[in-house]
C-alpha cells in the first residue's frame, strides 16, 4: 500500500473510533476500558517485539514511537479505570477509610 492509502485509513478509523467512544454511556465505560487495556497490552508486546527485530532505522524509530504511546495508554486506561471504581464507593467505604461523618448524618 502507498502512504496516501495508509494515511486514508488511519483517519477513518479515527473518525470511527470517536464515534463509537462517545456513543458509550459511562456506566460501560469501565468494563469496555478493561478490554481496552488488555488489547493495548498486546500492542505494546507486538510494537516491543518490533522494536527488537527492526533492522531500519525508520522502522526501529517508528516501533519505539508505538512502544511509548502504547505505555502511555495502558497506564492511563488503568488511571481512568482506577479513578472510575473509586466513584463507586459508598459511604461505609469512606467511614472505614477514617473519615468522620457528618452530624446528623447514620
Amino acid at each position: 500500500m502507498d502512504g496516501i492509502a495508509l494515511l486514508t485509513i488511519t483517519v477513518l478509523a479515527v473518525f470511527v473510533g470517536f464515534e463509537v467512544v462517545s456513543k458509550v454511556s459511562s456506566t460501560l465505560h469501565t468494563p469496555l476500558m478493561s478490554g481496552a487495556n488488555a488489547i493495548h497490552g498486546i500492542i505494546l508486546v507486538g510494537a516491543i517485539i518490533v522494536a527488537g527485530q527492526a533492522a531500519d532505522p525508520w522502522v526501529l524509530s517508528v516501533a519505539l514511537l508505538a512502544v511509548v504511546l502504547a505505555t502511555a495508554n495502558l497506564v492511563g486506561g488503568f488511571v481512568v479505570t482506577d479513578r472510575m471504581l473509586h466513584m463507586f464507593h459508598g459511604k461505609k467505604d469512606a467511614l472505614r477509610a477514617g473519615a468522620q461523618p457528618k452530624a446528623g448524618s447514620k
